[in-house]
């Protein structure tokens, strides 16, 4: 199959390097990891707190954490190289592996998750003498919010540093 001129845009977009320095080592990654999964947290209990509770003022909360957390995910998604965005047929085999594991792992973790969130939500159902009910949707809509990001966090988290340029850093050496 050929690649249409989407796939070669998004390609490009994806693999854009000039924001790399911002996700280029491991530390840096776990560090737009983290302040992406805050901003998911935030803008998901901002969410639910307008929909289930009353008031705008978490609506302006919603609306302030989405441009930062839309700019956070771009920069996962590049440091990944598109691994989760990109269609199957712009991937190589290496990748196209990588992807099935990051997925298989996020599928995991949110497994756990799911069971976490069943047994808080009962147990908050039983301590608060609350129906189940009051628990569940809010619960819900977090959980699915992390199954939705788990594979870019993962992704994100897996992708090994790029080694620098090997002439430069062995260039002498060659000599000797």
């Amino acid at each position: 199959m050929t690649a249409t001129r989407y796939d070669r845009r998004m390609y490009a977009v994806m693999n854009d390097r000039r924001a790399a320095a911002v996700y280029a080592t491991t530390g840096r990654r776990r560090l737009l990891v983290a302040a992406h999964v805050a901003l998911t947290a935030v803008g998901v209990a901002a969410w639910i707190g307008t929909v289930f509770g009353s008031g705008w003022t978490l609506a302006v909360v919603v609306a302030v954490a989405l441009f930062p957390w839309v700019l956070l995910t771009g920069m996962l998604n590049g440091s990944t190289r598109g691994l989760l965005e990109l269609r199957g047929r712009m991937l190589d085999e290496r990748q196209l592996v990588e992807r099935d594991r990051v997925r298989a792992l996020a599928h995991r973790i949110t497994l756990w998750l799911l069971v976490a969130a069943a047994f808080g939500a009962g147990t908050y159902s039983v301590v608060a003498d609350a129906p189940l009910r009051a628990a569940v949707t809010p619960v819900l809509v977090a959980v699915l919010a992390a199954h939705w990001m788990m594979p870019l966090w993962v992704a994100s988290l897996r992708v090994q540093d790029e080694l620098g340029d090997v002439e430069d850093e062995f260039g002498d050496a060659s000599t000797v």
